[in-house]
């Protein structure tokens, strides 16, 4: 794919297990990265190869995200967006909090937006922008115990397809992905032991996504081969939701 020497990627939740391979991939593709996370990713930033910096934010926290992103842009430009970061509060539907409610929206829904509105003018600037949103497959079919953090992807999948139509005239194309289970040692932590076998025993392929694909295919939909690709949700789980 397109080697993006040159090109400057913000990254979104980088300490993640998906995080960190995303980062992988665009460093060994010799991007310059703006790794933001609430913790810290300086150690992360000066093993990958390359020059890269992170970025401490709180994506919950409106007016940090615009003065970060504007940081971010003036001192090295933004020609990917990657809004990888999210939260997975899960919970009855009966039973959740409205604390837990709106904070898995605000990270999950709102930060994305707020990340995109205050990285635009950046993306408009390269003239070949590109947006990649993880959403996931609950977005699009019914799990148990989602309700808020489906209908905080679904959100997601709706505002990709938004900013997809208003944004593509001025050369920024925006897509999502919506990954199965992906195996980090965080979502295992939720899908282990008899019900981890059972959601591998519903999905066609019979096993969970690695973070290594949901990178490659981040790399791919903000590459010069995919500038045709604008609006779509790729769904990456193995074909659960075809049945």
């Amino acid at each position: 794919m397109t080697d993006f020497d040159g090109r400057s990627v913000l990254l979104t939740g980088a300490a993640g297990g998906i995080g960190a391979a995303i980062a992988q991939v665009f460093a060994a593709s010799n991007a310059r990265l703006s790794l933001v996370d609430i913790v810290d990713t300086s150690a992360l930033a000066l093993e990958l190869p390359g020059d890269h910096r992170a970025w401490h934010l709180d994506l919950a926290d409106a007016d940090a995200i615009s003065d970060t992103v504007s940081e971010i842009g003036e001192a090295a430009g933004i020609d990917v967006l990657i809004n990888n970061a999210g939260l997975g509060m899960v919970g009855k539907a009966e039973g959740q909090s409205v604390e837990d409610w709106d904070r898995t929206h605000a990270i999950n829904l709102r930060a994305p937006w707020l990340m995109a509105r205050a990285a635009f003018p950046y993306l408009k600037r390269s003239g070949r922008g590109r947006i990649v949103n993880l959403a996931s497959q609950a977005g699009i079919v019914a799990i148990p115990e989602h309700a808020a953090y489906g209908s905080s992807k679904a959100g997601l999948i709706g505002l990709t397809k938004v900013l997809a139509l208003e944004w593509a005239k001025f050369g920024i194309t925006t897509n999502a992905i919506s990954p199965t289970v992906v195996e980090t040692p965080m979502a295992l932590v939720g899908w282990c032991g008899e019900k981890g076998k059972k959601a591998k025993a519903d999905i066609p392929v019979g096993r969970f996504a690695q973070p290594t694909e949901i990178a490659a295919a981040v790399q791919y939909l903000s590459s010069d081969e995919a500038a045709i690709i604008n609006g779509e949700n790729l769904v990456a789980d193995g074909g659960y939701s075809i049945k």
